[in-house]
């Protein structure tokens, strides 16, 4: 319980920081809205009008993946400028524990771009909000929130390293929705895509939200999503660990 308590008060905190940035609110609020038009103007195109409930559910996971992994990078800048990211190493806790309610946040934050782009979807472009399965996709979302919330801090426990994280962020952006299946089918991809899709939980996160929307069967993926992310949760928990003792030892971590 006191672990929940301090992820809680942790999300709760950063959560509030990020609604107070300019930079972060701006873009949570133009970013989903060009890429849901995208979208739908992409699949009108392609004689797929059919698919429109689908597109606009696929940009608005790749909104919440832009949040978790520009706010990640961002985060932790933030703290490095703000020089509390010492203050978070040297706490009595796991550094991964101190890093994980940032990482949540920024998808938390995140699922405004899910509600952006099916409100825009809905009143711009008609689109019928027709669920499948309508009380799963209300399970799908905040679980796949949750899974690349995990999955950000692995990518964090990298950007504590980088002086400026957004030279990785914005290589990883594009890449990991296209072989995540957001919006185009894995199977318009080139066959070696597929295994690094199937490592990703951002592929399974985006498997699960898809079907609740359109049909199939929601829980093994979701389940498929949660288990990835809870290794990268162990793995990215095992990598702060070596940072901080490496960025202790070297006394490098403002400097990183």
């Amino acid at each position: 319980m006191n672990l929940l308590r301090i992820i809680g008060i942790g999300l709760l905190l950063h959560t509030k920081q990020l609604s107070r940035s300019s930079f972060e609110i701006a873009t949570a609020l133009i970013v989903p809205v060009v890429q849901a038009t995208l979208a739908v103007y992409l699949f009108r195109a392609g004689g797929e009008p059919g698919r429109l409930l689908e597109a606009a559910v696929g940009a608005g996971l790749m909104g919440v993946w832009s949040s978790v992994l520009f706010g990640s990078g961002g985060a932790i800048q933030r703290q490095r400028w703000q020089g509390t990211l010492e203050m978070i190493m040297l706490a009595p806790r796991p550094p991964a524990l101190m890093i994980l309610p940032i990482t949540l946040a920024t998808a938390v934050t995140g699922t405004y771009a899910m509600l952006a782009t099916l409100l825009w979807g809905r009143l711009l472009y008609g689109i019928p909000l027709d669920f499948a399965h309508p009380l799963l996709f209300l399970v799908a979302v905040p679980g796949c929130v949750l899974g690349l919330g995990m999955f950000g801090l692995l990518l964090a426990s990298t950007f504590v390293l980088m002086r400026n994280a957004n030279a990785l962020t914005n290589t990883l952006e594009y890449p990991i929705w296209l072989v995540s299946g957001m919006l185009v089918p894995l199977t318009v991809l080139p066959g070696w895509t597929g295994p690094i899709a199937a490592v990703l939980p951002t592929t399974w996160g985006a498997r699960a939200v898809r079907e609740a929307a359109t049909g199939g069967p929601v829980w093994p993926s979701l389940g498929i999503c949660l288990a990835i992310s809870l290794a990268c949760l162990a793995a990215g928990a095992l990598m702060m660990t070596y940072v901080e003792r490496r960025a202790r030892a070297a006394a490098t971590l403002a400097l990183a």
